[in-house]
């Protein structure tokens, strides 16, 4: 089907070039033929009529002609013809009509191979007086006999063009799907589990574009489940210690006989900050769920960061001094902010926290407040023991620790900046890290001054 309308349609329109080609052609002869008769005056005297009748028989059988001419006057009045046929007679179409008013016209037979071209026939004197119309009518057949030669070579032509277009597809494709079909196999090997998988990547176009992405998308998920299963193998060991240490602690009163009020005192004492520690670390994983929210509630308010600042230091004066370490605080104006003032107070609360705990004893922890217009800055310095380089980029990431003892030693879950990273970006902020071994870590945190929900400023 495609095939025959193709065809057809380009036979079409090489018809329509020829006809309108051999219009003007006619009508280019026919005008020759008109300015003759103009110049000799064949249609002002009568007396011309044997000479214009002559002209007419000679020039219909010329070569270059070889048609049938016939002359009418402008009453359509027929005055000449080279058949002979319709003297004496009147023609009055639509193609005499327009060329005697100056509307030269050619066009082919509905019915026939014919083409008629009629043109006027002006006063040499008076170009605007039409003395009538010549009209030249010849046969066309060799336009139609020329297509229907082509047209076998149209279908030829169409049906090679159509094997060569499908066996070119039938290359592409397969040039194009095999990958594809290759990505797929470990897309599904992905799906079930089997994420060593990595693609084979060949050349710079599109599908190797796709084959890096596939590769790097893997590595990621590889992190990811590795990551999963160290939190997990973690946490575990999180939840584990203090609940051994509780069941040690109560066995030992259980069954123990006459044991004094003191060691009791004690043991209680010990299970109580045992319990502390449990919730801290459930704390912390209900956080997580509840930032994994895709729609979480925030409480905008315009709050006071220097005194909210001010009222997270008070409340980590006694740990800092249990290890000598001064704290200081830096601002030099009062600054204001659209935040959620509990979710941004956990988050800053762990970055100083997190300063404290990981610098020595006799360090320094400098809380510094900055503003421009649009943004306020929140620095976070300490003399502590830093973050290798490596380190840097990941240790905002979801379960992952840069030391599995050190979170332990210092209390800690090893989830507190994923807490952070996810509540400065839930206020359109950013986070950034800068720090040497050995010579302590600065966080700069950056937030919008007005907070703003889905690109509209509140």
């Amino acid at each position: 089907m495609p095939l025959t309308l193709f065809s057809t349609v380009l036979l079409g329109r090489m018809e329509t070039h020829y006809i309108g080609k051999s219009e003007l052609e006619w009508l280019s002869k026919a005008n020759g033929v008109a300015v003759q008769i103009k110049e000799a005056n064949y249609l002002k005297n009568d007396n011309n009529y044997n000479l214009l009748t002559s002209l007419v028989k000679n020039r219909s059988h010329e070569k270059d002609l070889n048609c049938r001419i016939v002359v009418v006057d402008k009453h359509g009045f027929v005055v000449a013809d080279s058949s002979s046929t319709i003297l004496n007679k009147t023609i009055m179409n639509s193609q005499v009509f327009s060329a005697l008013n100056k509307k030269d016209k050619a066009e082919k037979s509905l019915d026939q191979p014919i083409m008629t071209a009629a043109v006027s026939v002006v006063d040499k004197e008076d170009k605007n007086r039409v003395l009538g119309v010549v009209i030249l009518s010849a046969s066309i057949q060799d336009i139609y006999t020329s297509l229907d030669k082509m047209k076998s070579q149209v279908y030829l032509l169409s049906l090679v063009t159509s094997l060569f277009t499908g066996l070119i597809s039938f290359v592409t494709s397969s040039f194009i799907t095999k990958p594809l079909k290759t990505l797929m196999k470990f897309v599904q090997k992905i799906t079930t589990g089997q994420l060593d998988q990595k693609v084979d990547v060949v050349g710079k176009d599109e599908i190797a574009e796709l084959g890096n992405a596939f590769n790097h998308m893997a590595e990621q998920l590889q992190r990811v489940e590795q990551s999963r299963q160290e939190f997990v193998s973690n946490v575990s060991h999180e939840l584990k210690t203090p609940l051994s240490s509780i069941k040690v602690l109560t066995e030992s009163l259980i069954f123990q006989d006459n044991v004094p009020v003191e060691m009791y005192q004690e043991f209680f004492q010990d299970i109580n900050s045992e319990v502390d520690r449990l919730n801290n670390i459930i704390s912390d994983l209900l956080t997580l769920v509840r930032l994994d929210q895709r729609e979480i509630p925030m409480n905008i308010a315009n709050v006071d960061l220097n005194e909210m600042t001010q009222n997270i230091l008070k409340r980590l004066i006694p740990l800092a001094k249990k290890k000598e370490i001064k704290l200081i605080y830096e601002s030099h104006k009062d600054i204001t902010a659209e935040i959620d003032e509990v979710k941004f107070t956990l988050a800053l609360s762990n970055l100083i926290e997190n300063a404290i705990k990981y610098t020595p004893n006799g360090g320094e922890v400098k809380v510094i407040i900055q503003s421009d217009v649009q943004d306020a800055f929140i620095t976070i310095q300490d003399t502590g023991i830093g973050i290798a380089k490596k380190e840097q980029s990941k240790i905002f990431e979801r379960f992952y620790r840069t030391d599995k003892t050190r979170n332990r030693e210092t209390g800690g879950t090893g989830l507190g900046l994923s807490i952070t990273y996810k509540t400065i970006v839930m206020h359109n902020g950013s986070i950034q890290v800068e720090s040497e071994e050995g010579e302590g870590s600065t966080f700069i945190i950056q937030v919008p001054l007005r907070h703003t929900w889905e690109g509209v400023v509140k």
